[in-house]
Formats: C-alpha cells, sequence, structure tokens
C-alpha cells in the first residue's frame, strides 16, 4: 500500500448521513475513503433496507451480516436513534451544528417532517452543505414519487436497450445507477461546494436528481433520435460500429469470452489467432460493412473456433495479438484474480460479527493522499455512545437517560 505524505483530504469534515440503501452511501463511502467522518442515523425499529438483505455471511440472516450492507458501508460510524421519538430532533440539531455536510436520499418530505429541511438546518448550521437525492428531482409533476435503482434503469431508458432485439428487456442485472453514476456526481458535486465554502464561507444545498444524473450514460440514444428521429433498438452483445463483437462460448461449464473487433487491421489479427480458416476468406467478412451485415453466421463460426479453446489461455493469446478479448469472469473468478490481488484491489477486514469479511479497495490511486479502507461496515448503533459523548458532549447520565426514554439504542 502506498504511504500517505500527510493527513487524508477530508479529515476533519464531518458527515451527518441520514442515507440509505444505494446511491447515498456509496457517495458517502466514497467521501470516507478521504477522510471524512462519516455518522450514519441508523435506528432498530426500521433498520436500514440492505442490513436485511443478503447475501448473508455463511448464509445466516442477520442485520449483521449481510455483506451487500457491509461492501457499503466501511470506515464509517453508526448511531441508533428513533427520529419519530419527540426528543430525537435535540439530538439530530446537536449533530448537525458539529457537522459539514448532512445528507439524504428519502423521498421528499421525510426530512422536513423531522423539521430538518434545507431552510431549518441553514439555520442550525449556516454554512452547511445540504445533500437531497430526490428520485427525479423537487419539482416537476413527479417529484413525490419513489423509486430504485431497478426502476430508473426502465425510467431513463437503460432497460430499452439492454437484451437482445427478440426478447424482452433484460436491465442491466443490478441498479446501475446506484452504483456508478449517482454516487460519483453526488460526490463531485460535494467537493466542489466543500471548495466553494472554503473560498467564501459559505454553504448551500445540492439536489441530485437520480434520474436526471443517470440519463448522462445514454447520450448516442437519445442524440440519434434528436438528429434523426431513430429510437435505438436492443442489440444484445453487439455494437454498431464492430463486427465480430459478442460473447462466445468456450471450454468449460458455462463460460465465455467476449471479443470485440473494430477494424479491419483487427480482423486480419483475428484471423492469424485462428490459424486462417478457409471461411475467413469469404469476401463477406473482408470488410466491417460485410462482417456487420453478416453476423449472425460470422458469429457461428467464431463460436465454433472458441468453443474448442480453454478461455484464459485464448484472452491472452487475443490480447497478445492487439485484438481486445476478455473472459467472462464470475465473482469466484474476481476474487481470485493475480491482477486484482497485484493491485491491492481486494482488502479483508474483520467485522465483529462476520468476522473475516472481504473489501473493494478504492479504483482510484492517488500519489500523495491514497484512500483508506480501515474499518469494517459498524454494526447498528454501534457508536451511539461514542458519537453522543465525544461530538455531541452529552454526559453519561444523558445518555443512560436517552437510553431509558427509547431515543436511541
Amino acid at each position: 500500500m502506498l504511504l500517505m505524505s500527510g493527513k487524508l483530504p477530508l479529515a476533519g469534515i464531518r458527515i451527518a448521513d441520514f442515507s440509505w440503501v444505494g446511491a447515498g452511501p456509496i457517495t458517502t463511502r466514497l467521501l470516507a475513503e478521504f477522510g471524512a467522518e462519516v455518522i450514519r442515523l441508523e435506528s432498530q425499529k426500521r433498520p436500514e433496507i440492505l442490513r436485511l438483505t443478503g447475501p448473508y455471511k455463511d448464509g445466516i440472516a442477520g442485520i449483521e451480516r449481510s455483506g451487500y450492507y457491509s461492501v457499503r458501508n466501511p470506515n464509517k460510524k453508526s448511531i441508533d436513534i428513533d427520529m419519530n421519538h419527540p426528543k430525537a430532533r435535540d439530538l439530530a440539531v446537536k449533530l448537525i451544528q458539529q457537522s459539514d455536510i448532512v445528507i439524504n436520499n428519502f423521498t421528499l418530505g421525510t426530512m422536513e417532517k423531522w423539521h430538518l429541511g434545507y431552510e431549518e438546518v441553514k439555520q442550525i448550521k449556516p454554512d452547511i452543505i445540504y445533500v437531497t437525492m430526490p428520485i427525479q428531482g423537487s419539482t416537476g409533476p413527479h417529484r413525490n414519487y419513489m423509486g430504485f435503482g431497478a426502476t430508473m434503469n426502465a425510467l431513463v431508458g437503460i432497460n430499452h436497450l439492454s437484451g437482445f432485439p427478440d426478447k424482452e428487456p433484460f436491465g442491466s442485472g443490478t441498479n446501475y445507477p446506484d452504483h456508478v453514476p449517482n454516487p460519483t456526481h453526488t460526490a463531485f458535486a460535494i467537493i466542489a461546494a466543500l471548495w466553494h465554502r472554503r473560498r467564501t464561507g459559505e454553504g448551500q444545498a445540492i439536489e441530485v436528481a437520480q434520474t436526471e444524473v443517470a440519463l448522462n450514460v445514454l447520450p448516442t440514444a437519445i442524440m440519434d433520435y434528436a438528429a434523426n428521429n431513430r429510437i435505438e433498438a436492443r442489440i444484445g452483445n453487439r455494437d454498431l460500429n464492430a463486427a465480430p463483437h459478442g460473447v462466445y462460448q468456450t471450454l468449460g461449464s458455462r463460460r465465455w469470452i467476449a471479443i470485440a473487433i473494430f477494424t479491419d487491421t483487427e480482423w486480419a489479427a483475428l484471423t492469424e489467432v485462428m490459424g486462417h480458416p478457409a471461411w475467413t476468406e469469404d469476401h463477406r467478412f473482408a470488410t466491417l460493412t460485410g462482417r456487420l451485415e453478416h453476423q449472425d453466421e460470422l458469429d457461428r463460426l467464431i463460436e465454433n473456433w472458441t468453443s474448442q479453446q480453454e478461455p484464459y489461455h485464448l484472452m491472452e493469446r487475443l490480447a497478445g495479438a492487439g485484438i481486445r478479448a476478455g473472459v467472462v469472469q464470475n465473482a469466484k473468478d474476481l476474487l481470485e484474480d493475480p491482477h486484482l490481488h497485484a493491485r491491492g484491489f481486494w482488502i479483508y477486514l474483520n467485522h465483529p460479527e462476520m468476522r473475516r469479511h472481504v473489501y473493494n479497495n478504492s479504483p482510484f490511486r492517488l500519489s500523495r493522499t491514497p484512500t483508506q479502507i480501515s474499518t469494517p461496515a459498524p454494526l447498528l448503533g454501534q457508536h451511539t455512545d461514542e458519537v453522543l459523548r465525544d461530538v455531541l458532549g452529552l454526559s453519561q447520565r444523558e445518555i443512560d437517560q436517552l437510553r431509558q426514554e427509547r431515543v436511541i439504542g
């Protein structure tokens, strides 16, 4: 691991994290990796959805055993607070007074129900950076609609373009907007707001309309319709500008390799690796235009060859010839991938209940201030007393009284 030349760039920044499930927690994980102190407000009475979602360690269900929750929340603290209790808001106010950022990805009106909307929070902490992530924004006819990444996939057109032409839309196989565009855009906006506050002393509200962010991954489909009045359709594993371009069966049970050929030079290299079988001399395959026109036949012939090849050996041969190719890896392959291990991508931390548990390292590397994954995801309420005592300044007697009154767990 790289050695730090000094403190992490977000050291000293505290985040009151009301977010849950996907885009919000992944956003705050990114910030926590760079040193921000993230304090999650959770409740035993209504646990975070992902705490109740598998896969579970050893297949045993439990709110502390979800790998799904765990991988999104290392480096964070958790306090157990019932925000519906009349005295809970006072604690939230004290935390906000000691924080730099407040973030939530609830349905519109939830924070306002607790009298913690932006205008109210700004009175508590004038320079606060206040982040909301309503699914479709705070204005417009759909402003009160709820949703998750799976519904966003459909709303923004990802599902329409995912799958095969003669089949129903497949989707992305995961809540893609939650994992990539929404948290990264939100983190970027937060860093920009922090920089603005550093220069001016001013806080501000950040609204991230999650469907609008997710739309950023579909520029060609939108522009094709805008320019040509043409609606793009599902094309499976194919590409409009490459052929062959697909996933082909190899030796082994349920093993495939992806191959992408964009130029005639790459096609010549592929025919060389294949040993120049007679069919490659067919004039139909001599140009990209011809290969695009006869893809069904081309795919069949290529798969007749790949199905007799060991996938990893074939990938190395193709890559060595300058051809874009990759084995379709499963979870076991990825955890055992020698390249990822050589780069220190997988980290194992000792979780209080799950014990040795895997986390992915940050995908970006900074030479002077590299990220750190130092603590596993927290137990629900693990840091309640610590935060109330050390951050809010409450005495043990006050903490005990709040617990007796069930304000905290």
